[in-house]
């Protein structure tokens, strides 16, 4: 548990930047009458950074090439980004940062019981049980909370 420690801090701390990274892409949405925009400009803004990170780390672009050898499926996780920023963007003036992130969760929560249960991707193998089932149920509940109040 210990060794994980600094994964699960970053997993929090990943999870915090999200509602802060769409109060801001909202406001921009809202700025230009435009949520599709403010998604693109979030992912063009991203794309610089992350270049200018791989420019410091002296990333050696050479290993590109190794990425021809992956279906052209793995490619679609870009357009799973962007629908997934898009939606946010669209959604969180409509229901709410709370409810938009709670649905959010749930969704997550649910599609990964079964990519874990069946090992998809190559992801390691974690039956779906009892104790899994009732943590997603909790979930579902704070949803149908956060929602009513």
């Amino acid at each position: 548990m210990k060794s994980q420690l600094i994964y699960i801090i970053f997993a929090v701390l990943a999870g915090t930047v999200l509602p802060l990274q769409t109060g801001l892409n909202v406001q921009l949405g809202k700025s230009v009458e435009q949520p599709i925009f403010a998604a693109f400009t979030s992912f063009l803004i991203g794309t610089i950074g992350l270049l200018i990170y791989l420019l410091v780390l002296k990333f050696d672009f050479s290993s590109i090439a190794q990425s021809k050898t992956v279906s052209p499926v793995v490619w679609s996780a870009g357009i799973l980004g962007a629908f997934y920023v898009a939606t946010v963007i669209i959604l969180a003036p409509k229901l709410g940062t709370a409810l938009t992130f709670s649905l959010i969760v749930a969704g997550q929560m649910a599609v990964s019981l079964i990519f874990d249960h069946y090992g998809l991707l190559s992801l390691p193998i974690k039956h779906i049980n009892f104790q899994r089932l009732l943590g997603l149920t909790f979930l579902m509940a704070g949803v149908l909370l956060i929602r009513k109040f």
